[in-house]
């Protein structure tokens, strides 16, 4: 089994109301495990956020306070899943594209 050690996503939020998707596993037999987010928060307003891994809500609405990130660690496996892509993905959104998302993990194929 080959393990890599990755940047999953890093880049500004989407506004658009839905959330984006930010990463996707990405093929047959490798299962994916994010091991860190930050959300970044450079406004002097506070900012609220949304985050989905695997199909589930993570983070709802949450709020990252002015001019601070907001570090997450954690391992949240997502495997492989040929016919549920909702459930290999990693999905997103934000109230302003200033916010951005910083996601780190593990590949293993």
């Amino acid at each position: 089994m080959a393990t890599t050690t990755k940047v999953l996503y890093r880049a500004a939020a989407t506004t658009s109301g839905n959330a984006a998707i930010l990463y996707t596993v990405p093929a047959t037999g490798t299962t994916t495990v994010v091991t860190n987010i930050a959300v970044c928060n450079p406004l002097a307003s506070t900012s609220t956020f949304s985050l989905n891994i695997g199909g589930i809500a993570f983070a709802a609405t949450s709020a990252v306070a002015p001019s601070t990130t907001q570090m997450i660690d954690l391992k949240q496996v997502i495997p492989y899943n040929g016919t549920t892509t909702s459930q290999m993905q990693i999905t997103a959104s934000a109230v302003t594209t200033a916010v951005t998302f910083h996601i780190s993990g593990i590949e293993i194929s």
